[in-house]
C-alpha cells in the first residue's frame, strides 16, 4: 500500500464478497490520540533558574540548536533536575507551525515530503497551518509496542467499521522531544524499534491489515542511574551527547536549589515572571544559533583534530567524529562564533565521546578521565 488507509465493512451481504470501498486519508487525531502528546507546559519551571548542572543544560541547548546531533543521554543521581530540564527547555522554545488537520504535526514548509495526508495536498497550494507548543512525550517503561508505534483504532473499527490508524507516541513526539526515564531498563523489543526509527527518521507500521509510514524525527532524551543497569551498546551509540549529573556537594548550591524550588511551588507565575528576562535571553540565543548554524565554518584542521582525538581514544566507527564536529559547530553557533575552534572541540569532547569508548577491564579509569587525558595528549595542556 502507498500509506493510505483502507475502509472496510464489518460484515458483507450475499453477493458483496470481495468488494472494497474507497480509500480514505488518515483523519486528524481524536482527542484521545492528541493527549499522547503532552505539550510543554507554559508554566514549567524556568530553564534559566536551574542551579548548576551546566554540562546538562549546555547539551540540551546544543540539541535544540541542531537536533540532527542525535539527542542527549543524562546519567546521574535521582532528584537532580533531569526531567525538569527537558520540560523547561521545551517550554522555553516558541510554538512551532504544523499542517492543520495533519495527524503527525508535519512542517508546512515541506508537507509533500512528509506523511500520506500532507502528500495528498494539492501541489503548489500552501497548506493551512496552525501553531502548537513543542511536544514533550514521556515513554513509560511499561508501554507496549502498539502504543509506541501506533495501531488500529479499535473504537472506530467497532463503532464505524473503519480501518483507521491511531498514532502512537512516536507520532506524538515528531518535531519535539521523546523523554525516557530509566532508559537503561527499557525492554529490548522497544529498544529495537527505537533504533530503527532513529536511523531512518520514519516509523513503519505493518500490522492488523495496516500498512503505513510516517515521519518520526525527534530529540531523544534518556536519563537513568548507571547503578541500575547498563544501556545496550547499539542504543547508547545513537545518543549524540552523554552528560553526567550529580547532587551538589556544596552547601550554598543545595540551599539555593531548595529556595528557588520553594519559591516556584508557592508562586509559580511570580517566579516565572522574575526569571522572564533570563529566559528571553536563553530563547534568543537558541533561535539565533539555529539561524547561524549553516553559516558557521568548519576548518579542515579542526576536523583533523577531531579525528586525531577519536583515534587516540580508539572509538569504533566514525560516528564519534561526526557527532563531535556537529556538536562543536552547534556550540559555536549558540555562542555567536563564526568558526569552530579547538576550544569548542575541547569543551564538548567529553559529552560527545565518553559513551563511545571501549571498555578495558584492566583500566579502572572512568570514561571522562580517559577523554580528558586524551585531550591533553592531542591538544596539550
Amino acid at each position: 500500500m502507498d500509506g493510505a488507509l483502507t475502509s472496510f465493512r464489518p460484515a458483507t451481504r450475499p453477493g458483496q464478497e470481495g468488494q472494497v470501498s474507497r480509500r480514505q486519508a488518515p483523519r486528524a487525531p481524536s482527542d484521545k490520540t492528541s493527549r499522547l502528546a503532552a505539550p510543554a507546559a507554559r508554566n514549567a519551571y524556568p530553564f534559566s533558574a536551574i542551579v548548576g548542572q551546566e554540562e546538562m543544560k549546555r547539551a540540551l541547548m546544543i540539541a535544540a540548536v541542531d537536533p540532527s546531533i542525535g539527542g542527549v543521554l543524562v546519567f546521574g543521581d535521582r532528584g537532580t533536575g533531569k526531567s525538569t530540564a527537558v520540560r523547561s527547555l521545551a517550554a522555553l522554545l516558541p510554538e512551532m507551525p504544523v499542517v492543520a488537520g495533519c495527524p503527525f504535526a508535519c512542517d508546512p514548509a515541506a508537507p509533500q515530503s512528509s506523511c500520506s495526508h500532507c502528500g495528498s495536498l494539492v501541489k503548489g497550494r500552501k497548506p493551512e497551518k496552525r501553531m502548537v507548543p513543542v511536544p514533550v512525550v514521556d515513554l513509560p517503561l511499561g508501554t507496549t509496542e502498539d502504543r509506541l508505534a501506533g495501531a488500529l483504532d479499535i473504537e472506530r473499527a467497532l463503532a464505524q467499521g473503519v480501518k483507521a490508524f491511531e498514532p502512537g507516541l512516536l507520532a506524538a513526539a515528531h518535531r519535539g522531544f521523546l523523554y525516557i526515564d530509566e532508559v537503561n531498563l527499557l525492554e529490548d523489543h522497544l529498544v529495537d524499534l527505537l533504533l530503527d526509527v532513529a536511523a531512518s527518521g520514519e516509523n513503519v507500521v505493518e500490522r492488523e491489515g495496516i500498512s503505513l509510514r510516517h515521519p518520526a524525527r525527534f530529540v531523544l532524551i534518556g536519563s537513568g542511574n548507571p547503578e541500575e543497569g547498563e544501556l545496550r551498546p547499539q542504543l547508547l551509540d545513537r545518543f549524540g551527547l552523554s552528560v553526567e549529573v550529580s547532587t551538589p556537594k556544596d552547601l550554598a548550591s543545595r540551599v539555593e536549589v531548595v529556595c528557588r524550588r520553594d519559591a516556584y511551588d508557592r508562586d509559580a507565575s511570580g517566579f516565572i515572571k522574575h526569571w522572564s528576562k533570563e529566559e528571553a535571553q536563553t530563547r534568543d540565543a537558541i533561535l539565533a544559533g539555529r539561524k547561524r548554524l549553516l553559516s558557521v565554518t568548519l576548518p579542515l584542521g579542526t576536523i583533523e583534530q577531531a579525528a586525531t582525538l577519536c583515534m587516540a581514544l580508539g572509538t569504533d566507527g566514525l560516528r564519534g567524529e561526526l557527532t563531535l564536529v556537529r556538536a562543536a559547530r552547534a556550540l559555536a553557533a549558540l555562542e555567536g562564533e563564526r568558526e569552530v575552534t579547538k576550544d569548542h572541540l575541547r569543551r564538548i569532547a567529553p559529552s560527545a565521546l565518553r559513551h563511545r569508548l571501549r571498555r578495558n577491564p584492566l583500566d579502572e579509569a572512568v570514561a571522562t578521565t580517559r577523554v580528558e587525558k586524551a585531550l591533553e595528549d592531542v591538544f596539550g595542556s
